[in-house]
Parts: structure tokens; C-alpha cells; sequence
């Protein structure tokens, strides 16, 4: 069932100094992971970037006996594991430079559908729960599936909703399969896979739930998709850091704004504010956003959309009108064109956006909706 260079790649990324990006170093020079572990150790400089200490314990037969093991671990308990290096990854998250060099999987995974990535506080709010119920309610005719990192608040809500309108829901966990964090989520877990979802995770069977896994979790809820949605954070909160992946990797990124004064939208307004992320103003635009290109039909009660024609303000105008003339202007060339200094232009196309007269872009580019 497994191959001799699912062994060898276990092994060689087993080793403390090879991370996903000297793995793939390796594994391109040497051409497979066994020729790495039988070679790189005594010809290491024809690796750039790569000294004597990196390659220090390659070769350790420690490392090989430990993924045998894991060999035996994932057969017995239906695990896929998927090599980066073999264009086994799903394909989003195999164009990101820091990209796992394993992945393990449980479940099934249709790589042909887009991704949808939500994630939030484990403090969801009410606010939160209702939009959540409604963008699920919304898309449940969309072919698509959500993806979250199977924690409680939002992340739980994200699995629940889904397999509650029928849509495929896979959960990026921060550990190992040995294991399930939050042990309340087991059920759950098991749903999403009955529920033809899957699980995924970059740990093997040794690796517990420790606070840095989260993190590197993130980045792969992030690179997963072409687009992430923050539901609700705090200033500093693990989404945070998956919006920052997603940025990094050029995808989408939109998050529901709050009340200033509310501690788990002060996350998200930050993200607008800082043009990290476009403002959610309604779900049915959001959906327009994700390009579904379904109908649907339910009223908007919670955020809707306004029926009024909007009056803009003379700098709103200016401004406006300048994006409409320059689709995808970036704000250094649209300081320059109306002759205003960015920090002022920053406000006026934030309260476009809450208008969702402008959509803005990675790289501080914008566009008229």
C-alpha cells in the first residue's frame, strides 16, 4: 500500500534541521528522498543553502525505524499520506513556497471543487453564529467545500453548518492522528469524515497539540484555498495569522466587520482598516465576491442590502471615479493621479468599501464594484 519513498520522506523530514523547505531542496537535487538520505550527507554542497550541520543526522537509522512505524500506523487507521514533492498536495497549497513536504489525510478531498477557508475566535458571539448560519444557508447550492482548523467557536460552527447543508468540510488539525484536540470534537471529526469531508494535517503520529503547531496549522487553512473569510477575532488572535498567510500567498481575503467597542471584531476592523482584508457588507455580495455563480434566494435579515441609492461625498467621488477610470490602481498611483497624500486616501476608500463601492486587493490594489 505505501512506497519506499513514502519511508525515506518520513525519515529524512523526521530530521530536526530539514523543514519543508530544505526537504524540497534535497529532494530536487538528489531526485528521490531515499537518494537524499543515502546521499546528502558526504555531498551536501551541491545543495545551495545547505551546510554540513543541516545535514547532520540524515542517514540516523533511528529516523527510518520510526518511519516504518509510521507506515504501520497510517495503514491501520486508513491514513493517505501525500508528498509534495510527487504533486500530490491539494493544488493551491502545492504553489505556496512553504507548502508541507508530507501531508496526511483522512477522508476524501475532491481537488477539482473550490475552497472556501472560515475561521475565527473560539469566542464566537451570536453575531458570529448568525452569519455563519447564513452564508451556509446561502451557498448550500454552491459546489464548493469550506475549510477550518476544527477548533471550537467559529471553526466548530464552520463543520457543523456545512455538514448540516450538505457541503464537504475539511479540518487542518495541529497535530497528529494519534491524537484528536479538542478531544470534544471527536464526534465531530467523525462526522466530517462520514459526511465525504476530510482531515488533514502536515504532523505524524509523534506530534502533540503544542502551541506552535497551530500556527504552521494556519498556513495551510490559508494556502488551501483562494479565498479566507474571518468571521470574528481579537487584535492578536490565531486568525490573524491566517489572513497574513493567505495575504502572503496572494489569496482573497474578507472579514465580517463589528462594533469597535465588541473585542472580537476589533481583529476584523483591524484587517479592514489596514486594507488586509475587504469589508463583508452583505452576504450576497460576498457570495458575488466568491464567484459560486448560483441563485439564492433567502431574505437577508442580519445584513442586508441596502435598497437606497447612496449619495457619496465630493472626496468619496473623487476617489471613486478615479478607481472606476484605473480598475486594479494601486494606491500610490491613485495618490498621484488626485494629487492626495495615501494616508488620506486610506479613510475614504475604507468607507467605500463598507458602501461595497470598492473591493481592495492584496499588494493595496482596488477596484469599483
Amino acid at each position: 500500500m505505501y512506497s519506499e519513498e513514502q519511508l525515506y520522506s518520513i525519515a529524512l523530514r523526521e530530521c530536526n534541521l530539514i523543514g519543508d523547505i530544505n526537504f524540497l531542496k534535497l529532494v530536487r537535487t538528489f531526485g528521490t528522498a531515499k537518494n537524499a538520505w543515502e546521499n546528502a550527507k558526504k555531498e551536501y554542497n551541491k545543495v545551495d543553502g545547505i551546510g554540513r550541520k543541516t545535514v547532520s543526522e540524515i542517514g540516523n537509522h533511528a529516523y527510518l525505524e520510526f518511519a516504518e512505524k509510521e507506515l504501520k500506523f497510517c495503514e491501520n487507521n486508513k491514513i493517505q499520506i501525500r508528498l509534495r514533492h510527487l504533486n500530490q498536495l491539494p493544488r493551491l497549497l502545492n504553489e505556496c513556497d512553504d507548502a508541507p513536504a508530507i501531508l496526511y489525510q483522512k477522508g476524501n478531498f475532491d481537488d477539482s471543487l473550490e475552497a472556501v477557508s472560515v475561521v475565527g475566535t473560539r469566542n464566537m458571539s451570536l453575531y458570529g453564529k448568525q452569519f455563519i448560519q447564513d452564508f451556509f444557508e446561502e451557498t448550500k447550492s454552491g459546489n464548493y467545500i469550506s475549510v477550518s482548523g476544527l477548533a471550537l467557536g467559529v471553526d466548530k460552527e464552520v463543520h457543523e453548518q456545512s455538514i448540516q447543508n450538505q457541503i464537504a468540510t475539511v479540518a487542518v488539525l495541529a497535530h497528529g492522528f494519534h491524537t484528536l484536540y479538542p478531544a470534544k470534537n471527536r464526534k465531530l471529526s467523525e462526522k466530517i469524515i462520514e459526511n465525504n469531508g476530510a482531515l488533514f494535517t502536515e504532523f505524524n503520529s509523534s506530534r502533540k497539540p503544542d502551541r506552535e503547531n497551530f500556527i504552521q496549522r494556519n498556513r495551510v487553512v490559508a494556502g488551501i484555498s483562494p479565498a479566507t473569510i474571518v468571521v470574528e477575532t481579537a487584535f492578536g488572535g490565531g486568525s490573524i495569522s491566517t489572513a497574513t498567510f493567505a495575504n502572503n500567498y496572494n489569496r482573497e481575503v474578507f472579514a465580517l466587520p463589528g462594533k469597535i467597542t465588541d473585542k472580537y471584531s476589533q481583529g476584523c476592523n483591524q484587517l479592514i482598516f489596514q486594507h488586509k482584508a475587504s469589508a463583508i457588507s452583505t452576504i450576497k455580495d460576498l457570495i458575488n465576491s466568491l464567484d459560486f455563480n448560483k441563485s439564492y434566494h433567502k431574505t437577508e435579515e442580519l445584513f442586508p442590502r441596502s435598497k437606497e441609492i447612496i449619495q457619496l461625498t465630493e472626496n468619496q467621488k473623487v476617489i471613486y471615479n478615479s478607481i472606476i477610470e484605473n480598475p486594479q490602481i494601486t494606491l500610490d498611483d491613485l495618490a498621484q493621479k488626485i494629487s492626495l497624500p495615501s494616508h488620506k486616501i486610506l479613510p475614504v476608500i475604507l468607507e467605500l468599501e463598507l458602501l461595497g463601492k470598492v473591493k481592495s486587493y492584496s499588494g493595496r490594489q482596488f477596484t469599483a464594484i
